[in-house]
């Protein structure tokens, strides 16, 4: 019976220290090139989609009509589209990441990007930010409404969206505003 517990006391000693000597003499893999390690996929996303599902906000306070699809594209091609592309145009620094951020304008699967998650899921993410993957939060950046637009317009990739939102989409400049003809002023003239 000593030695059983004596055995289980060393075990409780020795694997801690031995996980602080494979961190500690660089062999964890950290680089973006290393292999991923193993079940990483598993051991990262199974808290991060519990933590989700507990935190999700249900009822979207936008809608998904144009003018909230063009502000969402606004703000996805500002803040978005350097790690997450354009349409048919990816991201050369997306694509170097690791975890590689997704192509959220390229079909997936069944999927546009991320247009299979609910819309809650989606804007969770762009709060809260994704740890060890590169993708920020921007509870700090952006306001909540901006969030909701991005998120509703990437929850709608997969469906016919304004031609506004699609030129900018493409990384095409916004059009500018139109003025008006009005009277001249005295300086107009000159």
């Amino acid at each position: 019976m000593g030695r059983i517990l004596l055995g289980i006391l060393l075990a409780m000693i020795l694997l801690p220290v031995a996980a602080l000597g494979w961190m500690r003499f660089g062999k964890v893999p950290v680089a973006v090139a290393d292999p991923p390690f193993p079940h990483e996929h598993e051991i990262v996303n199974i808290p991060l989609y519990a933590r989700i599902d507990r935190e999700l906000v249900k009822t979207p306070p936008v809608q998904a009509d144009e003018d909230d699809l063009v502000a969402g594209a606004h703000v996805y091609s500002e803040k978005c589209s350097v790690c997450h592309g354009f349409h048919a145009k990816p991201s050369p620094i997306g694509s170097n990441m690791y975890p590689a951020a997704p192509q959220l304008w390229e079909k997936h699967g069944t999927a546009v990007g991320v247009s299979d998650d609910p819309v809650a899921v989606t804007y969770w993410k762009v709060v809260n930010g994704i740890r060890l993957t590169g993708m920020p939060s921007y509870k700090l950046m952006l306001t909540d409404t901006e969030i909701w637009q991005v998120s509703t317009l990437l929850a709608n990739a997969d469906k016919p969206l304004p031609p506004n939102a699609v030129d900018l989409l493409r990384g095409e400049p916004a059009p500018a505003p139109v003025e008006e003809p009005g009277p001249r002023k005295p300086s107009d003239t000159k």
